[in-house]
């Protein structure tokens, strides 16, 4: 992390960590030992518009919304916590369909995958 100062604001529930995700979110972050935590995004693009994005960060940046779940810090930009508000990060160790779920009351259509959303 840069000695800049980073100003940014601790929230709390923005979104859900299961515990099954708040598991895979430590076992991502053991295989980045430059990570601080996990950044939780929406970006335009997808077939439904809007698409989830989740990176390892390794510092966090102005203006950063920060959620701790279990010892992990989850970094949100403000303009993405609109989107995001209510949603709830499962993670599902199936071998059809598994992985990272995102289940966001706000999206009105979401694409088949479940990895884009429009609102």
């Amino acid at each position: 992390m840069s000695d800049t100062t980073v100003q940014t604001e601790a929230v709390q529930n923005i979104v859900g960590i299961t515990e099954a995700a708040l598991a895979q979110f430590k076992v991502v972050l053991a295989e980045d030992p430059s990570a601080c935590g996990i950044r939780l995004g929406v970006v335009g693009g997808g077939c439904a518009g809007l698409s989830y994005q989740m990176t390892p960060c390794d510092e966090p940046r102005e203006g950063d919304l920060v959620q701790e779940e279990g010892g992990i810090r989850f970094y949100i930009h403000p303009m993405a916590a609109a989107y995001l508000k209510g949603t709830r990060v499962d993670y599902s160790t199936a071998m059809i369909d598994g992985g990272f779920k995102f289940i966001n009351p706000n999206a009105n259509n979401t694409c088949g995958c479940g990895s884009s959303f429009g609102i």
